[in-house]
């Protein structure tokens, strides 16, 4: 795993990052470890952290990234599904901000150019 990428263990957790993306951008991306789609979004997504220049938010503030993995932290999966009103699926990137999904990517979307992408047109 990459070392800007935060594994979200907790529910509490989760809504501390979703009232953090009040004043930056969250990037979080859904895991299944058992899932081979899920392990090219994950590389995608180290692809992207490895190359980026610039992630910095309109405000200046960095772009946050997380990871949830569906497996060993259901109710955080659960919960990011309720909490933000998005169907679940894995692999899956939602890009948060101000408490709300801006983007989201599942499967073979997932990729580096589309992060970026999204980063530089929603953030």
């Amino acid at each position: 795993m990459h070392p800007d990428l935060t594994s979200l263990e907790h529910v509490d957790e989760l809504h501390r990052l979703i009232d953090e993306s009040q004043s930056r951008p969250v990037l979080l991306f859904k895991h299944s470890y058992t899932c081979g789609t899920s392990m090219e979004a994950l590389d995608e997504l180290v692809a992207h952290l490895n190359d980026r220049i610039d992630d910095r938010g309109p405000e200046g503030s960095a772009l946050q990234y997380a990871m949830v993995t569906v497996q060993t932290h259901r109710a955080v999966s659960n919960a990011v599904a309720q909490r933000l009103g998005v169907r679940h699926e894995t692999p899956q990137a939602l890009l948060i901000r101000d408490g709300r999904v801006v983007w989201s990517a599942s499967h073979f979307r997932v990729t580096a150019a589309a992060v970026d992408d999204a980063i530089r047109n929603q953030s």
